[in-house]
């Protein structure tokens, strides 16, 4: 890339964006006025590659934390969904499904916690901090039996 010095450097931004806002590399090439075989080259520099995963990885974070935000509502609409006797039986089950999995998933991840915080524990602490999470592996194989159908659980 000698030789393009800073005209290099504007226009490599211009393709991260544009790469990060267009469906193809084809439109991203149009909309920043180069070849698309120019900025296949580019996707190949270890150095535009670093940028645009940098680029990419932010947009990734900004709409999870949108998404993070509307956690309330979506808990609101489950809900609503449950518990609606006019709402298909069907529709109600598939909620109630998602508050259970969701419930049991906050607890391990609860649990994952706990564990992980208490790692360098000395071995009888960890084996009781081990028995508290015990209950949550013994709901989840009654689950896994039940939807299976094995009546051993």
């Amino acid at each position: 890339m000698r030789g393009h010095g800073a005209k290099f450097t504007r226009k490599k931004e211009e393709a991260v964006a544009a790469l990060l806002s267009h469906k193809s590399i084809e439109d991203a090439a149009r909309a920043i006025d180069v070849k698309p075989s120019t900025l296949l080259r580019w996707l190949q520099v270890p150095e535009f590659q670093t940028a645009f995963r940098k680029a990419r990885r932010e947009a990734v974070q900004q709409a999870v934390a949108r998404l993070q935000q509307a956690t309330g509502a979506a808990g609101v609409t489950i809900l609503k969904l449950m518990t609606d006797a006019n709402v298909p039986a069907a529709v109600r089950l598939k909620a109630a499904e998602c508050v259970f999995e969701h419930a049991i998933k906050g607890v391990e991840l609860e649990d994952i916690g706990v564990r992980s915080r208490n790692w360098s524990a000395p071995a009888k602490k960890r084996s009781a901090v081990d028995s508290d999470v015990a209950p949550v592996a013994q709901v989840k194989s009654r689950q896994a039996a039940q939807e299976t159908g094995s009546p051993n659980h």
